[in-house]
């Protein structure tokens, strides 16, 4: 996936309202940028990390930038959570994603459960697989934990896709890590126990759990490879 160009660069000044950041352009400017992430984004906004914004020309618009990247100890990551179905999206098209090959049909927001959508519905010969794709950015050491913060609706989803499983149908919980200095997955049980012990229970009872890294540089964010699900 390309991002936007030009990116425009800056440093994190602070985050609140969880939706809004003040961002100090490089050009010495201070703008609020659009912050696209309702996690806690535990680690990835520290005061004077260097970020990257993209720009609306939209006159309808309030903001006219949103934050994009962020880089810390060197790596970029992606922090927009409206990106990573169209990165599974992609890269499921591309042959990258092997568990999830053979489907003829990907439809992206199908409702499904209890007045929710599946991030991705696939059908075809196999039948028909619902997946569920979060965003990671939070790291301890070499392992990526999800969520950053309490989900209620992240543990409504693993309820969900249980019973998916027990229609007959194929469900999968999908999480996208984009940063690279990451070499597995993990629960953050001491954010939210509730969900660690959900997310196992639905492994147990036959979701599968999928987790694969992103690439990410200023210029574009690619799904490269597996990881492994920590539980």
């Amino acid at each position: 996936m390309r991002l936007p160009s030009p990116l425009f660069p800056g440093r994190i000044i602070k985050r609140y309202q969880r939706f809004l950041a003040d961002i100090q352009l490089d050009c010495g400017t201070v703008v609020t940028a659009h912050c696209p992430n309702s996690g806690s984004m535990l680690g990835c906004m520290t005061p004077g990390s260097p970020v990257l914004l993209s720009q609306s020309h939209n006159p309808s618009r309030k903001l006219k930038y949103t934050w994009e990247l962020v880089s810390v100890q060197g790596y970029w990551i992606g922090i927009n959570t409206g990106l990573p179905n169209r990165l599974v999206h992609e890269a499921i098209e591309a042959g990258v994603i092997q568990e999830l090959q053979g489907y003829t049909s990907i439809r992206p927001e199908v409702p499904y459960g209890t007045n929710s959508r599946i991030d991705l519905l696939l059908t075809g010969s196999p039948g028909c697989c619902y997946v569920e794709v979060k965003n990671v950015t939070l790291r301890e050491g070499e392992m990526a934990l999800f969520p950053d913060a309490v989900t209620t609706r992240g543990q409504k989803h693993l309820r969900e896709l249980i019973e998916v499983v027990r229609n007959g149908a194929r469900g999968v919980i999908f999480f996208v890590v984009q940063r690279e200095d990451c070499h597995s997955v993990s629960p953050a049980d001491a954010i939210d126990p509730e969900y660690g012990r959900l997310l196992r229970l639905a492994v147990k009872n036959g979701v599968e759990a999928l987790a694969y890294q992103a690439f990410v540089t200023p210029e574009a964010i690619q799904i490269v490879r597996p990881l492994p699900v920590m539980l």
